[in-house]
């Protein structure tokens, strides 16, 4: 199966797409994971995704674009995949069409995820990632055992500038006025479904499960 998921930041496509690799045994392509991979690489694609980051603001087109063509000629994506973060613009969308048609690959279907902005503002506030072995925690979901300290490797929990609340704020704004569109862009291809995020992720995971079957 080939799906997009789409949503503003923070309202859990990472989560339910590592529930859909499991139960489906395709690869989960995140553009986050990527980007992040590069920046902390420090590769010249990195340093310049992170200016963008840091802000809050959409990385450029080529760069995504790039990122996301290279990741799928790869062997493990040739059954199947998840792309989790990629389109977020009409432009890019159309991009993945031509590139996904080049290779007479068909999209199954586009899963929106939804959530109202202060639950989503309050999620990615309150994250922490650990500053050596990049492990992930929440102060109300999934607080380390002790405070600011990482249980893995002991490493300083670090709030990341683009998990604050104005940057997070800044992002939702960008997504509103950037992604929001290609829910109009795949609706009028009859491919969108559209699934309430405001559960827990088992919820929510039961509820994208039902959409994926209704539409299959």
């Amino acid at each position: 199966m080939r799906l997009v998921l789409l949503g503003p930041p923070g309202v859990g496509k990472g989560t339910q797409a590592k529930l859909l690799q499991e139960r489906l045994g395709v690869p989960q392509i995140s553009t986050g994971d990527l980007l992040r991979e590069a920046v902390a690489r420090a590769t010249p694609i990195g340093l310049k995704a992170k200016t963008y980051m840091d802000a809050g603001e959409l990385v450029p087109d080529d760069v995504i674009i790039g990122i996301v063509e290279e990741r799928l000629a790869k062997p493990d994506a040739r059954e199947g995949f998840l792309l989790d973060g990629f389109p977020r613009t009409v432009p890019q969308a159309e991009a993945l069409a031509a590139l996904l048609d080049k290779h007479s690959i068909p999209l199954d279907a586009v899963l929106a995820l939804e959530g109202n902005e202060e639950t989503l503002v309050r999620r990615l506030s309150g994250r922490r990632v650990c500053s050596s072995c990049a492990a992930t925690y929440h102060v109300d979901n999934a607080p380390p055992k002790v405070e600011g300290v990482c249980d893995q490797c002991s490493g300083s929990l670090i709030v990341r500038d683009d998990d604050r609340p104005e940057a997070i704020r800044n992002r939702l704004q960008v997504y509103a006025r950037s992604t929001a569109p290609l829910l109009d862009f795949y609706r009028e291809r009859g491919q969108l479904l559209t699934v309430d995020a405001s559960g827990t992720a088992a919820e929510v995971f039961e509820a994208v499960w039902a959409a994926l079957n209704r539409a299959a």
